[in-house]
């Protein structure tokens, strides 16, 4: 059962790397690594559970919300063209 899982991960992993390659916008292939990554977890999940080792659903869970963040911060930079708002003070100013 389980390995029916994996084999389908990695048919699915395939056809991803597939419309990451051709994805005709940024978004698209943002979308599409996004995805990767979470066939990534999938598929660690289930190769945990196949060897006997369910503590990489850990890693996995990890991996995963490292994922998230890692794609919001993608495309709010290739929307906005940079990651945050530096305000109004001045660097050689001391904060208080």
């Amino acid at each position: 059962m389980f390995a029916a899982a994996a084999l389908a991960l990695l048919v699915t992993l395939a056809l991803t790397l597939l419309r990451a390659t051709l994805g005709p916008t940024v978004f698209d292939r943002a979308q599409a690594a996004n995805t990767i990554g979470t066939i990534a977890m999938l598929l660690l999940a289930v190769l945990g559970f196949l060897s006997g080792r369910p503590e990489f659903l850990d890693l996995a869970l990890t991996y995963g919300l490292l994922n998230v963040i890692g794609t919001i911060a993608v495309l709010k930079f290739f929307r906005r063209g940079n990651l945050g708002d530096p305000g109004d003070a001045d660097p050689a100013e001391p904060v208080r």
